[in-house]
């Protein structure tokens, strides 16, 4: 284990014992403030509760399309995401290369710090505005809202008063539940007509940038995150499309010879490439390949983090929110299926379908996060 890294458990370790004893000793639930118990921090506040009740109250008519078309939107989305990763858990199972359905999101680690971080807080954000908004539109009160951090990830909450919402009708609890993924979409959407319409014709890709390198792989110990491959065996590679289709024409054990970008200044690396775990008598070079690009105007200090920061708000939008319609409690999408259960099924029918549910979805999950947790340790 790395000296960086005892560091950063120890400084972890220090500040919850301090926030433990500063703010842990109270037993009673606040219903404003500061609460930790563990490694769980809550921080709430009632300040924003008149925002969001103006919000409710001048757009109900809307808040109640909305929350029905989160409910159409809810349910596909739990289909869509059973099906992907139940996928690529058979992937898996029958292929040891097999990537991860489920990724890590961890940002500084798995994804880049800054603009994860900003598109973490975009996430929570919406999310959590979304289920309250629709709430309170539908007549459920609110305690609180606030934030909330489980050892290092942080999280952001609205909470619904939970004898209220268990009273409610099924519609409006569904309502509630799908709304935070349908705004999650909805913001991943928006992001992507910004960067279509508005900053893609302001870029022109320049290579291939190097996301990550898998661990046993031809490239790990060549290749290193932030190459840009910009050419391979002479030719000029561009696009990310350009390069699969490259690769694609390469066998196992063929040796090429890649141009790449590191550090601002041009080199040539040689890989002896393997057979792709997926694709049976084609070359594999085991990298995570993402576009790189460069302003055509100039101004790419401002362009360029412009184009990442909506790209990533896009991309940890689109995949979280249809990650929290996965069918297991306490995601929404859990939440959603068992109250419809519970709703239109005998207890004695509707509780071992409740456990076969949770059984299946926590084993495909475990499956699909396997090959995350494997390339993270190496």
């Amino acid at each position: 284990m790395s000296i960086t890294l005892i560091t950063v458990l120890f400084g972890i370790a220090v500040f919850w014992i301090l926030m433990y004893l500063l703010f842990g000793r109270n037993p009673e639930e606040k219903e404003e403030g500061l609460e930790v118990d563990g490694i769980v921090a809550m921080w709430r506040t009632k300040r924003l509760l008149g925002f969001i009740e103006g919000l409710a109250r001048r757009y109900r008519r809307f808040w109640g399309i909305y929350g029905d078309v989160g409910i159409v939107l809810g349910f596909a989305g739990m289909a869509f995401v059973f099906y992907m990763l139940f996928k690529t858990a058979m992937k898996t199972v029958t292929s040891r290369g097999a990537a991860a359905g489920v990724q890590l999101v961890i940002p500084g680690v798995t994804i880049p710090l800054w603009y994860g971080l900003i598109g973490l807080a975009v996430v929570l954000v919406v999310h959590e505005l979304s289920h309250g908004v629709v709430a309170r539109a539908d007549g459920i009160p609110l305690k609180s809202v606030g934030l909330v951090l489980f050892l290092v990830l942080p999280g952001a909450f609205v909470e619904p008063d939970e004898d209220a919402i268990n009273r409610a009708p099924l519609r409006k609890r569904l309502r509630v539940y799908g709304a935070g993924s349908m705004a999650n979409i909805v913001t991943a959407l928006v992001a992507l007509l910004i960067i279509n319409l508005a900053i893609a014709p302001l870029l022109q890709p320049n290579g291939i940038q190097v996301a990550g390198v898998i661990p046993g792989s031809p490239a790990d110990g060549v290749l290193q995150k932030g190459d840009v491959i910009v050419g391979i065996d002479g030719h000029q590679i561009t696009t990310v499309e350009g390069f699969m289709r490259f690769m694609n024409t390469t066998k196992p054990e063929q040796v090429i010879t890649l141009q790449i970008l590191r550090g601002g200044k041009e080199t040539e690396v040689r890989i002896k490439l393997k057979e792709h775990p997926e694709r049976p008598g084609k070359g594999y070079i085991g990298i995570y390949p993402a576009q790189s690009v460069k302003s055509k105007i100039g101004g790419e200090s401002a362009v360029i983090p412009l184009f990442f920061t909506l790209y990533w708000i896009y991309v940890l939008n689109i995949g979280i929110g249809l990650m929290n319609l996965f069918p297991l409690v306490p995601l929404d999408g859990g939440k959603m299926l068992d109250d419809v259960v519970k709703e239109y099924l005998p207890e004695r029918v509707a509780r071992p379908v409740r456990y076969a549910t949770i059984g299946v979805a926590l084993f495909l999950l475990a499956l699909n996060l396997l090959p995350a947790f494997r390339n993270l340790l190496g």
